[in-house]
């Protein structure tokens, strides 16, 4: 086969598994194939035409990818409204292009829905409703289990590497056995696809799920800016209270019945935010499993009930992996399904902000045994906690080049302050009125206004203390007597 031919079928090939977007620029009606776009939201177009083929926007023909690639698309661009976008294969984009241009030109009918059945929908009520479509249907059917809902030879690996995740590297980040029990990776993920003209990075969460044919496909959660609280959630629309509870602490706080998509029941569930992603998650109440205790403290019927509501409950005595007792507040998330802390979400929780203070002011007190690896002996830690300063020999730095130095301990602060050897000197070095000072209550030298006191005197005293000292030193000193020679 000769190259040129090879390349040719190659390129077919590649066609066969991409689409492309054409879109409809409202105000000047006319059709256009999707180039890029840029950071400021700007998209770049291009006449589609076989001549512009190479420089089409490409998109992988993976359903879930494609409509989580669109989402965001869709979510970048600077003025959406403007636009109507269409994805077409690749192999007929430029004869679509033409119909469409057509309909536009001259609509009919049955041109409508040829042309409604390519449309991507820029509806937010549908397109918040399709992103939270498939973390519904998990919570429905993956109740917390230790089983495993799908196995590694299941998994697409050929599609899973087109983004940037082999099977070893889903190891070697723990991340393969939460995917295989049902579960979202529990943090960000790098993802990165190839789309021909352009390449896609972003992080996302990741999650499997089977397809009505029965295949797993990698489902990409991309990181929204912020939940969308404004169009109804399964049928639920968000109060203000609502609004208010999801944003400050991340769950709703109460049970609402949501209606299920497919068979129109209702269904009893708490909803909270995936703080990676800003998704909106739903947990039937069938699947909270409220556990006895929570951190040394045993649960009544009464604060279970609480907790199964959705509602957050205060607990007091609890006691921290360091044994420390302390207080909060907790609830059910219906993300991690498990009861949370909420430490730093609540702005009320003023016994919290009390612990969390209790608990910074006992660290500050309490002086490390090392400094920069070297353990301290008890002589050093004993002076050291005291606050008083400690020299430090032998230390070893990043190039292995050993130093001495001083530290002392700052019990308000908690923090260690290390000197080198001359700054320490020049620290300690004394004032002339200080050198006096030793001189005068250390070597028995006086100064004037005091050389006649006889008492010791106190640390920077310069002139008699009292009216005894002062009789003292106005009391003129007897003159030595002279030594003269012993006659025999």
């Amino acid at each position: 086969m000769s190259e040129e031919k090879e390349t040719e079928n190659q390129q077919v090939a590649s066609e066969q598994l991409s689409d492309i977007l054409l879109v409809l620029d409202k105000e000047k009606m006319k059709i256009q194939a999707v180039k890029s776009i840029d950071k400021s939201g700007k998209m770049e177009t291009v006449d589609p035409t076989k001549k512009n083929q190479s420089e089409f926007m490409r998109v992988d023909k993976h359903g879930d990818f494609v409509t989580n690639f669109l989402s965001n698309f869709w979510r970048q661009l600077k003025d959406p409204t403007k636009f109507a976008l269409f994805k077409v294969s690749a192999d007929e984009a430029v004869e679509k292009a033409k119909e469409f241009q057509n309909q536009i030109n001259n609509p009919t009918a049955e041109g409508k829905k040829k042309m409604e059945k390519h449309e991507v929908k820029n509806e937010p009520e549908q397109e918040q409703k399709q992103e939270n479509k498939n973390d519904m249907e998990k919570t429905e059917t993956t109740p917390e289990t230790s089983e495993y809902r799908f196995q590694p030879e299941q998994i697409d690996w050929e599609t899973m590497n087109n983004l940037g995740l082999s099977k070893e590297y889903l190891e070697k980040k723990n991340l393969l056995d939460p995917l295989l029990r049902g579960y979202k990776t529990n943090e960000l993920v790098p993802i990165s696809v190839n789309l021909g003209g352009a390449v896609v990075r972003t992080d996302a969460r990741l999650s499997l799920q089977s397809t009505p044919e029965g295949d797993v496909v990698a489902a990409v959660h991309g990181i929204r800016r912020e939940p969308n609280l404004n169009f109804e959630f399964f049928g639920h629309k968000f109060s203000d209270e609502d609004k208010q509870n999801l944003r400050q602490t991340g769950n709703m706080g109460r049970v609402v019945d949501l209606i299920n998509s497919k068979t129109g029941e209702l269904m009893p569930s708490i909803i909270s935010v995936d703080r990676l992603t800003n998704e909106l998650i739903a947990l039937k109440t069938d699947f909270i499993k409220i556990p006895d205790e929570v951190k040394g403290i045993k649960l009544n019927d009464e604060q279970k009930q609480t907790l199964v509501e959705g509602k957050p409950l205060f607990i007091e005595g609890m006691i921290s992996t360091k044994g420390t007792p302390f207080d909060a507040n907790v609830q059910f998330n219906a993300d991690k399904r498990y009861v949370e802390f909420l430490f730093d979400r609540s702005n009320n929780n003023r016994q919290t902000q009390n612990s969390q203070q209790d608990n910074q002011q006992s660290r500050s007190q309490e002086a490390p045994k090392t400094f920069r690896g070297k353990e301290l002996e008890d002589e050093q830690y004993n002076k050291f906690k005291d606050g008083q300063t400690v020299y430090i020999p032998n230390l070893v730095d990043k190039k292995g080049q050993t130093y001495n130095g001083y530290i002392t301990f700052n019990k308000e602060t908690g923090k260690t302050n290390f000197e080198f050897p001359n700054q320490y000197k020049e620290r300690i070095k004394p004032t002339e009125a200080h050198k006096t000072q030793i001189a005068v209550n250390s070597e028995g030298k006086t100064n004037e206004a005091t050389k006649n006191i006889k008492e010791p005197l106190q640390k920077g005293q310069q002139r008699p203390k009292n009216e005894k000292q002062q009789e003292q030193q106005n009391k003129p000193k007897a003159p030595a007597k002279s030594k003269g020679r012993k006659v025999s």
